[in-house]
């Protein structure tokens, strides 16, 4: 009997645990941070003016091609036939410099078609990649197809959670 109400108490910590810990990181407030290090204002206009700075800056941008640079819309106009030089020349680097740039600003950065920084850089993955999705560089269709993939994913997380509790329910 006092083997059982052990167990059960240590289920029930360790759950708990678990979901504070989850809550508490969902909870965080952004950490924006200037490119030195330091905290930028609590301004949000000025965070986001500061982050769209990035997009102009002469010494991150310098040797792409004007037509094939990440813009503050979040498209990236690269012409299939210009591929290996995009992502073998310049313009990669430069670009994975812009999103740092603007990364060290502002983490949740969002851009005018509602891209994220993780969905420009899977999608500049994905085109420079050597998979049939090479060469295109079209962010919001690269993010549909991330959705219809992500509420399979969800929905079987969603089984295997409600799994897990039904399965733990008669331990406590």
């Amino acid at each position: 009997m006092a083997s059982s109400f052990t167990i059960k108490s240590w289920v029930l910590a360790a759950t708990l645990v678990c979901m504070s810990i989850f809550w508490f990181h969902l909870g965080k407030a952004d950490d924006y941070r200037d490119l030195p290090g330091t905290v930028v204002g609590d301004d949000p206009a000025q965070i986001v003016a500061k982050a769209l700075l990035c997009f102009n800056n002469k010494y991150i941008y310098s040797s792409c091609e004007e037509s094939y640079r990440l813009t503050a819309s979040g498209n990236l106009d690269v012409p299939l036939e210009v591929t290996n030089e995009y992502c073998a020349g310049p313009c990669l680097s430069e670009t994975n410099l812009v999103l740092d740039c603007i990364e060290n600003i502002m983490k949740h950065f969002l851009f005018y078609n509602k891209a994220t920084i993780p969905d420009i850089r899977d999608t500049i993955q994905a085109g420079c990649g050597y998979d049939p999705e090479r060469g295109h560089f079209d962010v919001t269709e690269h993010i549909e197809a991330e959705e219809n993939g992500s509420s399979r994913a969800v929905k079987g997380i969603l089984i295997g959670m409600g799994s897990l509790i039904i399965g733990l329910s008669p331990l406590l």
